[in-house]
């Protein structure tokens, strides 16, 4: 019975490839929060100053 119970708590090492994939995750959603929020601000100062566009 030890030996089974020395088994289940060795830990498992945990690979860079996993860590680095989740710091390049962050990086991605951050850049594509900061391309929207800009597009959004955008937005909202040309609908309040009345900018028409190609669209209207």
């Amino acid at each position: 019975m030890p030996k089974a119970a020395a088994r289940i708590s060795t830990s498992i090492p945990v690979s860079s490839a996993s860590q680095s994939s989740d710091s390049s995750d962050t990086t991605q959603f951050v850049t594509v929060a900061l391309f929207s929020g800009i597009g959004l601000l955008i937005s909202l100062v040309a609908v309040i100053f009345g900018i028409q566009g190609v669209w209207s």
